[in-house]
């Protein structure tokens, strides 16, 4: 029977550094998607993941038999994003917008649009583009991501449809289209992703 992430933690803990590898495992991808999705820098990203896990097996210590491993990390991931930032808060610009591009009829042109909704998610601001991360890349529950946040359920259902509202509209400028006509359009591309 395979051991779940809060009784691998737990033995982690309590000195099993050998068991650290199988966290490792599950969540090296899933964080780097976060912090890729939340930076747009892959090197800043494998950086971020790596000093995410070092903070894990740092402070061990204060993990709790009641706390849940994957809120637990994703805690220490946000304050690493932060100290990151915070250091490096000049040389980081956003890039600029793509010219618009047509529907896709090709693979290559979904790609492109593809890019288009990253470049327009990096866009957002930083609570925006995070707590969309969270709930539609990174698959979190919303009472999971409250917890996290320390907001009510209601507060970050809200948050979500602003922030899809604001996405959408960031996207359809870069893209050059409509709003009415590319709804449809744009959900099919955030699901894609």
């Amino acid at each position: 029977m395979e051991l779940t992430d809060n009784e691998v933690m737990l033995a982690v803990k309590d000195g099993a550094t050998d068991q650290f590898a199988l966290l490792f495992e599950r969540h090296h991808r899933p964080l780097f998607n976060f912090f890729y999705r939340m930076t747009g820098q892959r090197s800043a990203s494998e950086d971020l993941v790596q000093e995410v896990f070092l903070r894990i097996l740092k402070y061990r210590e204060t993990f709790h038999a009641d706390s849940q491993f994957r809120g637990w990390m994703y805690q220490i991931a946000r304050n690493v994003r932060m100290d990151y930032f915070r250091s490096r808060r000049s040389e980081d610009e956003l890039p600029s917008a793509l010219e618009p591009v047509r529907a896709p009829t090709s693979s290559l042109e979904v790609k492109e649009q593809t890019a288009l909704l990253e470049r327009a998610l990096l866009a957002l601001p930083e609570e925006k583009r995070e707590v969309l991360v969270l709930a539609r890349f990174q698959e979190m529950k919303y009472a999971e991501i409250a917890a996290l946040l320390n907001i009510e359920v209601g507060a970050v259902k809200v948050r979500v449809h602003r922030a899809l509202k604001e996405l959408r509209e960031v996207f359809l400028k870069m893209s050059g289209e409509k709003p009415i006509c590319n709804a449809k359009k744009f959900g099919i591309i955030l699901r894609i992703n």
